[in-house]
């Protein structure tokens, strides 16, 4: 154990995890790769969980930052902030929705909790529906929404939490249905709950489960689903989070998979376009914005600094067709990992879009879930100079791969090769 690991363990509580066994100081980063405080090299296929998007140490960013330091740091939303409304415009103009108002925050977890304050005053209900297996933060109202226990502390709760099926196309009652009796099932199973329950608040979905291990459901679930909450009145929240700016290569926002009938009503966003900088925000059309009759800031959300470092990402995201990239390159990698995944023996399911994968491991000829072979796989990779990321249902036996948007092909071919090691020294 080291002394910085030693030092971690006599201040942090007992449940803040780290990975491996011998735990990383990471000290500096460029481009896809990130050193350890030993000088090892590593290809990073986690992004700080999603959030380094477009590249470590990313000049157009870094010389933002400090540009924007050099002048002001910090000045709260009591004043007007230029960077601020200019990061705005441009989120409000590509999120779809009409007459959009923007507020930001300073994490996803923040962001979704503004969204169910917006939505619960809006519709004047406490009830929310949300999605099995789902996770949409860490605050007292985004853990009592969250539909995987593993991440879900309290069962006590401002909220009347219900959940509904979806979320996982593998698995579950409705497993073995096609697509389209997959969505006809789920809806089904929503109009009944609906049928048994006061009117609810909303329903909030990620487009696609991060936390749960990359799963979604087949296109156009939600757009269905839409179609029964607009005759109840009820709010869609899109979770965008981790599935938000192009990461999926076929689409900007996750919800625009199931969108024949529109944007959601409230979409929430972080991780990405910060680029490491803490940036999360809301967006939604003005009459659910500024339904709260009582006053509210931010001391933090919306920071000049911040703001200047999402302008400059944002724009090197769409200069350089980042999501196209995501699409060309997350196609090749979700390819290389299936052939990778038929020759083992304990590979269940390789699944995902863009590049946002989900490589999920379960003990040989069963569908039980194998958490102990996901960290092995994990520390095997790590050894081989390739960082990655866990999660799935509630157990963490899902390897979920998503490296910065900016993966080349060649990047792409070594960390698939690495991991396909990693997984023979398992078996």
């Amino acid at each position: 154990m080291t002394g910085l690991h030693e030092r971690h363990l006599a201040v942090s509580p007992d449940w803040l995890a780290l990975y491996y066994r011998r735990p990383l100081e990471l000290t500096h980063g460029e481009g896809r790769h990130v050193w350890d405080a030993d000088g090892n090299r590593y290809l990073d296929f986690f992004g700080g969980i999603l959030t380094t998007m477009t590249a470590h140490a990313l000049p157009e960013v870094t010389k933002a930052v400090a540009e924007q330091a050099g002048r002001i740091i910090h000045s709260s939303t009591l004043y007007l902030n230029r960077p601020m409304v200019e990061l705005a415009e441009r989120v409000a103009t590509l999120s779809g929705i009409p007459d959009a108002r923007v507020f930001f925050t300073t994490s996803g977890t923040e962001a979704n909790d503004t969204a169910l304050l917006l939505a619960t005053a809006y519709r004047r209900s406490n009830q929310i529906l949300a999605m099995r297996n789902s996770y949409h933060g860490r605050s007292f109202s985004a853990v009592s929404i969250t539909g995987n226990h593993a991440w879900s502390p309290t069962s006590l709760s401002p909220l009347q939490t219900l959940y509904v099926h979806g979320g996982v196309r593998t698995r579950g009652p409705y497993a073995e249905l096609s697509d389209d009796r997959f969505v006809r099932a789920c809806v089904a199973d929503l109009e009944d709950l609906l049928g048994h329950t006061r009117e609810a608040a909303a329903l909030i979905a990620e487009p696609i489960q991060g936390v749960g291990g990359f799963t979604s459901p087949p296109d156009g679930l939600y757009a269905a689903f839409r179609q029964v909450l607009d005759r109840h009145g009820i709010l869609w929240i899109s979770d965008e989070v981790q599935t938000g700016w192009g990461r999926t290569g076929d689409h900007f926002w996750g919800w625009q998979a199931h969108g024949e009938h529109g944007p959601p009503d409230i979409l929430t966003f972080a991780k990405g376009i910060g680029n490491g900088m803490s940036i999360g925000g809301v967006v939604a059309r003005a009459e659910v914005m500024n339904c709260l009759d009582a006053n509210s800031i931010s001391t933090f959300g919306g920071s000049p600094v911040t703001m200047a470092a999402g302008l400059a990402n944002l724009s090197y995201l769409l200069e350089h067709d980042l999501q196209g990239n995501a699409r060309r390159v997350g196609g090749l990698l979700i390819e290389r990992l299936r052939a990778v995944g038929a020759g083992s023996s304990c590979v269940r399911e390789v699944r995902g879009r863009g590049l946002m994968i989900g490589i999920e491991l379960v003990k040989p000829g069963t569908d039980e879930a194998n958490p102990e072979a996901a960290a092995a796989v994990l520390e095997a990779a790590r050894e081989r100079g390739l960082l990655l990321g866990k999660g799935g249902g509630h157990s963490t036996s899902v390897l979920r791969i998503a490296p910065p948007m900016s993966l080349t092909v060649a990047e792409a071919e070594e960390g698939a090769a690495i991991l396909g090691e990693a997984l023979r020294t398992v078996e």
